[in-house]
């Protein structure tokens, strides 16, 4: 019986699934995340302060830009 061809060879990226649950990527390429603290003992937190924590946050830092898409390689480009 002969042998199977080799496929490509290349190895299949996996995604960190942490990371593709923390950021998003804008239709414009921007990276961007959600604000933290939002989980759990926010009954004394006023309205508004739990309103801010809504909104999505621009990614500053090149190397944290690199790292996250190093990390989750097939999220939506």
């Amino acid at each position: 019986m002969p042998r199977k061809a080799k496929t490509s060879g290349k190895i299949k990226l996996k995604t960190h699934k942490a990371t593709s649950k923390r950021f998003r990527l804008t239709g414009s390429g921007l990276l961007v995340r959600t604000k933290g603290g939002k989980s759990h003992l926010r009954r004394r937190t006023p309205k508004r302060v739990k309103a801010v924590l809504t909104e999505m946050i621009p990614v500053e830092g090149k190397k944290i830009v690199q790292r996250v898409k190093r990390l989750a390689p097939n999220m939506e480009e």
